[in-house]
This record gives C-alpha cells, structure tokens and sequence, in this order.
C-alpha cells in the first residue's frame, strides 16, 4: 500500500504490521553480503530479513557499516559477495519508483524553493513535477511548514531543512522508506515529530528501515533490529527477543532479616542493604513467592525489571562497541 496523505497527518489506519512477522513477506532479504574497500572489509557476511509493513533498525557505532549495508540493499552499489532482494528483485533500480532514500549526506539545492525541492526529488523516482508541486504544498502544509513553501533552502532552520528532505523522500508515496542517520542533528521536539510520521508510515503498511547509532529510537519504534559491529551482525531479529537473552532482574525487600524462606532465593542472590536482588529464576517467580509467604518474609515491595536493548547490545556486541555507540550518541548532542 502507498504512502496516503492521510497518513502522513497522523491518522493512523490498521496496517500490515498488525500481522505477525512471519506471516508477511519480505521487503528486504540479504544473505552473505560482503563489501571491501582498498582491501579492507567494510561489511562481512551480513543477512538481514525485513518483513512488510516493519519498521526495522541497524544499531551499530559510526563506522560500523551500516551505511554500506544500505547502500547494497537499495542497489547504490554492488556487494562483492551475497545477494539482496527488495519485494522480491535482485535489481533494486529496476523498482526505484517503490522508494524513498533519505541519506546521510543530507543535500538540498540552497537557492531552490521548498515545494520544487520537494517535487524535484519526486520527479527523479518518477512523479510528474505538476503532481509533486500539488503534493508537496499538502504535506507542507500539513506538517506545519505551509508558510514556508515557497522559501528558498538556504532561508530555513536545520530542523526544517530536513523536513523538507524528508518530504522529498516520501512524495512519491514509496512502499519501502530507508532512512540513513535520520534523528542526528535533531531537537528532541523535531526528533519526536520524526518518531510520529515513521510510526503513522508503518501503520499505512510501509516499510521502514532506518540506520541509527542511539539504542532508544530502536527500542522505542523497531519491531526488528539487526546489531552491526565491525562490519558483522551478531545478532538480527525482534527487539524482544534480543532483550530476553539476557535475564530479567528481580528485587526484593522483605521485613524479616532472616529465616527459613532465605532458602528459597536462588544462590546467585546478592544483598544491597534491604534489598535482595537476583536473575528472574527458570521457572518464574511464583515458587518463590509460595516459599517466601510460607516462610513469613514479610515482602514490602517485589519487582521484576527486563533488560533494556542497551544491556542486550552490551551482551552481543561487546564493551567496547557499546563504549563507542554511547560516544557517538553523546558526540551528536555536544
């Protein structure tokens, strides 16, 4: 299904994200992708699945390859080994029309007016200029940025800038948007306005993959993520369950300092003052709670925590990529 107006404004329809994962076809499908450059590997061996209708992130610290992999995916340029699929073609030129590509390298004509920019992006993936100037005034419009359609580039906020790039990218009503870096360079106000419009995208059945180096716009908005670190994925499927690789945590405060119910905590238990904390035990939580009742602990308070995408991404990529991820996030806000 194409990108609807009425999307883009927020009303939200039921779409194809509503179905189970592995119940949709692919959008994307890459097996073995490998790239080098002067004889270094930029990415090694990559395979990523993305359903229709997902809104789908590569996490990974600067340099990572995240940006070669989506250049391979959409066809930018070859892999020296492996094969990508986009709804079903090897030749992603050959369905360009289908989408929209927001790169890292944001780049607008200064001196160009926002409504040509925006029809002149659409026109280089097929829409006739006349269609795009009339589509673009609706989405200035309704993005709040009407007073502005006939400014020129250079006249406008960075935040508004990449709007209006960002509209170039959605004019032609793609059914697959990939989204390089979108949130750097963002205010928390622009970059909520960005969380809306993918998620209302999604909800039209589109498609959305997007690179990012921030783990809370993955956690927050992706169905799928795939981890890259040092040009390989460790690990590429749902977000939840890449939390579950690593146990939920469990805090307890009870009022009795000691007693027979100390049995039933499991060995790996440590003491923090009033609190016992421990990993969520294999066979949940409810014969502990039967022990610790029985035993007349006296519980004041009990929480069970699941790990965060960060602690997953510590686990699977290790230290030092998660070291650099939080670098390269805290680089953007400096």
């Amino acid at each position: 299904m194409a990108v609807s107006d009425q999307s883009l404004s927020g009303n939200r329809a039921e779409g194809s994200s509503a179905i189970p994962a592995d119940a949709r076809p692919l959008a994307i499908e890459a097996r073995g992708l490998v790239k080098s450059f002067d004889g270094t590997r930029a990415v090694d061996g990559v395979d990523i699945s993305v359903p229709e209708g997902a809104i789908y992130g590569i996490l990974g610290p600067n340099g990572a390859g995240k940006t070669t992999t989506l250049r391979m995916l959409l066809g930018i340029i070859d892999p020296d080994e492996g094969v990508r699929r986009v709804f079903g073609h090897d030749r992603p030129h050959d369905i360009g029309r289908l989408i929209g590509y927001l790169p890292e390298e944001r780049g607008l004509y200064p001196t160009m007016k926002c409504i040509e920019a925006i029809a002149f992006m659409g026109a280089l993936r097929g829409l006739p200029l006349k269609d795009g100037r009339k589509r673009a005034a609706e989405l200035l419009e309704r993005h709040g940025l009407g007073h502005a359609a006939d400014r020129q580039i250079r006249q406008l906020s960075k935040g508004m800038a990449q709007t209006v790039q960002l509209l170039g990218t959605l004019v032609h009503q793609p059914r697959l948007v990939v989204l390089d870096e979108p949130f750097s360079g963002l205010d928390a106000i622009n970059q909520g306005k960005l969380e809306l419009m993918i998620r209302a995208l999604a909800d039209d059945g589109v498609t959305v993959i997007f690179s990012t180096h921030v783990i809370h716009h993955a956690e927050r908005l992706c169905e799928g993520v795939a981890i890259i670190a040092g040009g390989k994925v460790p690990y590429a499927g749902s977000v939840e369950a890449a939390r579950d690789r690593i146990a939920a945590q469990v805090r307890l405060e009870t009022r009795a300092r000691e007693g027979a119910w100390l049995s039933f905590l499991p060995p790996d238990t440590r003491r923090n003052g009033d609190f016992f904390q421990f990993p969520l035990p294999a066979c949940g939580i409810e014969p502990l709670l039967k022990g610790l009742i029985d035993g007349e602990a006296g519980i004041l308070s009990l929480s069970i925590e699941r790990a965060g995408l960060h602690d997953a991404f510590v686990a699977i990529a290790g230290e030092a990529a998660a070291r650099q991820l939080q670098a390269d996030a805290e680089g953007d806000r400096a």
